[in-house]
């Protein structure tokens, strides 16, 4: 991956040395760069931005970000602890930023970004000095490498799927978040937030429902419905069958024949 991005930042240091002096023309190299990235002045103001940085981060428009967004002032930045390493680029070093985690519901607080259906955008970050032909540094640039894109629809899916796949299974946290490609923290945060329940909540809901069908058959006693579900009948499982349906066990099936 830094292989990668030194080639990127070999390339723009060619491509922009020649154009300082040609601002129009540099904004065209930067439009059309195949990678996002943004051009700051030294006191971290954005002065260029491409049209693929607008499109993977949401900004609405350029005039809501160039002269307006200063990267040594942003909340998200200064959250995760970074400001100081970023300041490196003014003394002429390549700043390399890994796994750079931004929570999506942050970046619509406090910046004109479009309210999308994503949770965190996951990306490593290059910060290196523009140097001018005098050997003088004007400008720095940060090119964004996006790794992943979590989207909390997906990641929810992921989730509920292993869930359902397992439900006979003792509740896993660990083992269902990890099935979502999330930490556990993250993952029981998102997932109440989409569905207003907890994982091991919605995994009880989900082995309700499939002990209520197999109440249905009457071949089955009560207490086999709930073998077939890898229950045991016991005064703890009846308790939090009536507090899930309403009614015990054995007066739903009555209520059902």
């Amino acid at each position: 991956m830094k292989d990668q991005v030194k080639g990127v930042q070999r390339s723009l240091d060619k491509s922009f040395q020649p154009l300082f002096e040609e601002q129009e023309l540099l904004a065209k190299v930067i439009e059309f760069f195949p990678y996002p990235i943004q051009i700051f002045s030294l006191d971290g103001t954005a002065r260029l931005i491409n049209k693929a940085t607008l499109e993977m981060i949401g900004i609405r428009s350029v005039e809501s970000h160039v002269g307006k967004y200063n990267v040594f002032e942003d909340p998200i930045v200064r959250k995760l602890g970074v400001v100081d390493q970023v300041r490196q680029v003014l003394t002429g070093k390549t700043v390399y930023l890994t796994d750079f985690n931004a929570p999506y519901q942050d970046m619509i607080r406090y910046f004109n970004v479009e309210d999308r259906d994503i949770q965190t955008i996951s990306s490593d970050i290059t910060c290196f000095p523009l140097v001018k032909s005098d050997g003088v540094t004007e400008y720095f640039a940060a090119v964004f490498i996006f790794k992943k894109i979590y989207r909390g629809k997906e990641e929810i899916g992921r989730g509920k799927r292993y869930i359902e796949t397992h439900w006979q299974e003792p509740f896993d946290a660990k083992e269902t978040a990890k099935a979502a490609c999330l930490s556990k923290a993250h993952f029981t945060k998102l997932f109440k937030k989409h569905t207003g329940v907890t994982p091991h909540e919605y995994y009880i809901n989900y082995k309700i429902s499939k002990l209520k069908e197999k109440l249905l058959d009457t071949n089955l006693s009560i207490a086999q419905a709930f073998a077939a579900c890898n229950m045991d009948y016991n005064g703890h499982s009846a308790r939090v069958f009536r507090e899930k349906v309403g009614v015990t066990p054995s007066a739903y099936r009555k209520m059902s024949e």
